[in-house]
């Protein structure tokens, strides 16, 4: 799979060493990081690099669609992987964000309801619950003692 910066420079865009900082925090599997969090991580390779420019970068690539947004009501998380097709799951109990693969989803008939029908050019589901990891604030609570 191509990284996000192989993406931009495929595309042509220019890559500042701001808008490279913050797509290099990008990089890797399931990741879904807080403005803040790219910003603080951004902030360990350029120093410099303003909290502005992080949201400006990331509005730019969410625009370009290479970058996409999980907003679950709480904070926003961009999510590198808006290239490949999935769904997330949100922890309630450690707030981690998960791509996860839903069978037969781009097949749903959704309907309103009125009656009315509808035909989705995309779909994108957020399931929540606990996820049940080992290291999950939850699963240490009910640890036995």
């Amino acid at each position: 799979m191509d990284t996000l910066l192989e993406r931009l420079r495929a595309r042509g865009i220019r890559l500042t060493a701001q808008r490279r900082v913050v797509a290099q925090v990008l990089e890797g599997d399931n990741v879904h990081l807080t403005a803040d969090e790219i910003h603080d991580r951004a902030r360990l390779e350029l120093p410099e690099i303003s909290r502005a420019t992080v949201y400006n970068s990331l509005h730019d690539f969410v625009n370009l669609g290479e970058v996409g947004e999980v907003n679950h009501g709480r904070a926003v998380r961009f999510d590198p992987n808006a290239h490949v097709r999935h769904h997330h799951f949100i922890c309630d109990d450690c707030d981690r964000v998960f791509d996860v693969g839903v069978d037969g989803a781009d097949r749903l008939s959704v309907a309103g309801l009125d009656g009315t029908s509808f035909d989705p050019a995309t779909v994108e589901m957020i399931f929540s619950g606990t996820c049940g990891r080992s290291d999950c604030s939850a699963a240490r609570a009910d640890a036995p003692a």
